[in-house]
């Protein structure tokens, strides 16, 4: 069963820091090109990072871009997102996802609030 689990989420105040991790099963992670994408309420989801296989390049939203890193650990077949320098527009649910060809897997997300 195809299955891709979000975790690490939470509340942090601006300037902090939280690593999102996205524990996949079923498949090979490190075959598929995977991203990280967000949705804010009231707004449509969009496209944070993403690491592509083969190759492992990486890009970002501009709105990311210098904060946040995207990294896969194929031996654990997890990904991560690490974010830094946090601000209160980060304030989203994180999704996983993972696409090859017509393979196209999203996990259920993980709520970040950025609050004081």
């Amino acid at each position: 069963q195809v299955q891709l689990v979000e975790s690490g989420g939470g509340l942090v105040q601006p300037g902090g820091s939280l690593r999102l991790s996205c524990a996949a099963s079923g498949f090979t992670g490190s075959t598929y090109t995977m991203n990280w994408s967000r949705q804010a309420p009231g707004k449509e989801r969009e496209l944070v990072a993403t690491i592509s296989s083969p190759g492992g390049s990486t890009n970002y939203a501009d709105s990311v871009k210098g904060r946040f890193t995207i990294s896969r650990d194929n031996a654990k077949n997890t990904l991560y997102l690490q974010m830094t320098s946090l601000k209160p527009e980060d304030t989203a649910v994180y999704y996983c996802n993972a696409r090859q060809n017509l393979r196209n897997y999203w996990g259920q997300g993980t709520q970040v609030t950025v609050s004081s």
